[in-house]
């Protein structure tokens, strides 16, 4: 009865106690407590000694990278969201911070100054307020702290996040660092991402260098997701008229050249700037904000749920 269905088998052996428990899909505080309350019924009811195993079915654990060629093209800003918009879908998901000298995961989703516990060799992801649990190097060096490390160091470092303990997450969504160095390859060849999201603005010269990292995935095999238009237009506050200070379309045209699906557009919109500042992701929200996320969302898990040939 304490065990409720989490109870697998329960055989007593003398005043001995073997209990077995299904635990998948709690966290390490849900798994102590079950198992406390298990342990105490069993004396109660006689036991002198208590034996508790636990057991939990295996996740199917798929990661998605979000790459760009270059940096400042809201290549982060576009993670937190998707994470936040596929957790809003009712999926499990999980997110890693691999830009391991320049992480910003934890100012956009509101973790800043959370640090993550330890248990043997792996790490317990930080919740975060929106249902995604997260790591990053933010939360493991101090606020401001320059990180100086070699490429392998990073690639260790890379290593420890992503094979965290994720409970029950059936998707990790990974924000690369910009370009294509050691990090990325250290992502292509140990970790197998799923498929790969590219994050471009309009203009020629971020394009140019986000075939570069759609070269990059190709060579390891890995399957273009799509591609995601940022910064998409600006929309003036005072007047309502549409400027394109970056141009316009230009992703979806490269993305309908090579072949790729195309996303979606996230807007050059003020209000996402600030409320990503402030820890408050859009895709948490509701309206036209989070919607922009959300629809980019939905045809990523088209993807991730269609048969893969």
């Amino acid at each position: 009865m304490a065990a409720g269905a989490r109870l697998q088998t329960a055989k007593a052996d003398g005043e001995t106690a073997s209990i077995v428990l299904e635990v998948g899909g709690l966290d390490r505080a849900g798994r102590d407590a079950l198992e406390a309350k298990v342990r105490e019924a069993a004396r109660a009811a006689g036991a002198a000694e208590v034996r508790v195993g636990m057991t939990a079915e295996r996740v199917t654990r798929r990661i998605v990278a979000v790459g760009s060629g270059k940096g400042g093209v809201g290549k982060s800003t576009l993670s937190a969201n998707l994470a936040v918009a596929m957790a809003r879908l009712g999926r499990k998901v999980g997110l890693v911070d691999a830009d391991i000298y320049g992480p910003s995961q934890p100012r956009l989703l509101a973790t800043e100054g959370r640090k993550p516990e330890a248990e043997g060799q792996k790490l317990h992801p930080v919740q975060s307020p929106f249902g995604v649990p997260m790591l990053s190097m933010g939360h493991l060096v101090q606020p401001g702290q320059a990180i100086a490390w070699r490429g392998p160091m990073a690639g260790n470092a890379l290593g420890q996040l992503i094979d965290a303990h994720w409970g029950d997450a059936e998707i990790i969504v990974v924000d690369l660092p910009p370009g294509t160095g050691d990090v990325q390859l250290t992502m292509l060849q140990k970790h197998k991402p799923a498929g790969a999201v590219i994050v471009s603005t309009p203009q020629d010269l971020a394009l140019m260098d986000a075939t570069r990292a759609i070269g990059l995935f190709e060579q390891g095999q890995v399957p273009i997701i799509g591609m995601v238009e940022n910064m998409a237009g600006y929309i003036c506050p005072h007047c309502g008229e549409q400027s394109d200070p970056f141009g316009a379309g230009g992703a979806e045209a490269a993305a309908m050249s090579m072949k790729l699906p195309f996303l979606g557009r996230v807007p050059l919109d003020l209000a996402i700037r600030r409320d990503s500042d402030a820890g408050l992701p859009p895709a948490a929200g509701e309206g036209a904000g989070a919607e922009v996320f959300a629809a980019i969302a939905r045809k990523v898990l088209a993807w991730l749920d269609a048969p893969q040939g």
